[in-house]
């Protein structure tokens, strides 16, 4: 299933990378301004509109694609971000309130790779540490780039796929996406590490039922 909306116009590791000061030139006093996301839903009220997929809100931006793969409940099971060549995959974990878990996910993604055969490189990114990684495909060499941001009880996981994961630079809209990513947490007590849940909008469910009866129908029709 594939959601697409189109408009004109339009991570950090820790806390403090995602501030910036703004001057007040009424009272010449600096406070500190969130300047990218992914943020916490109690950070943001803003208009910007955002597709509300339950504990994740993806910004509609411009020329991107929001795929889902989701179970017959409405279950989402896969979220992917895809403009031109390049794509983002979307997951959203739950995490102590203490301290972050990217660095212990980022070295068991690490080891896993290595042990399937793949290349893994560790590296200081926009986002902090990164992984940048080269797995075999049937269709050949493939680069991925993993990012994770740790926000307050939860992680963001994002693996860039296509010219992006060698070039961040070519992140575009995709980083539009992931800067403009808002999690919506709940106060539910949740093990460590365990996906948030994801479910589709109305009007996806919806459509999705529709075009499985359709489906439906159109198999029963070539059967007769």
């Amino acid at each position: 299933m594939i959601f697409s909306r189109k408009r004109a116009g339009a991570g950090r590791h820790s806390r403090d990378e995602r501030t910036t000061e703004v001057l007040d030139e009424g009272t010449g006093e600096s406070t500190p301004a969130l300047v990218r996301g992914p943020y916490d839903i109690s950070e943001i009220d803003d208009e910007v509109q955002r597709l509300d997929l339950g504990s994740l809100r993806i910004p509609a931006v411009a020329e991107v694609e929001v795929r889902v793969q989701a179970d017959p409940q409405g279950v989402i099971q896969q979220v992917v971000l895809v403009n031109g060549d390049n794509a983002l995959q979307l997951g959203v974990f739950a995490a102590p309130r203490s301290e972050g878990i990217w660095d212990e996910v980022r070295e068991e993604i690490r080891q896993s790779l290595l042990r399937d055969g793949a290349t893994a490189q560790e590296v200081d990114g926009e986002y902090g540490p990164e992984l940048h990684a080269q797995v075999s495909t049937p269709d050949g060499p493939t680069h991925l780039r993993f990012v994770g941001v740790d926000g307050p009880r939860w992680m963001v996981r994002g693996v860039f796929q296509g010219p992006v994961a060698v070039d961040p630079a070519k992140a575009g809209p995709l980083a539009e996406c992931l800067d403009g990513l808002v999690v919506d947490r709940g106060q539910e007590a949740k093990p460590v590490r365990e996906p948030l849940p994801l479910r589709l909008p109305r009007e996806m469910a919806d459509q999705a039922d529709a075009e499985a009866g359709s489906a439906s129908a159109a198999s029963e029709s070539r059967q007769v």
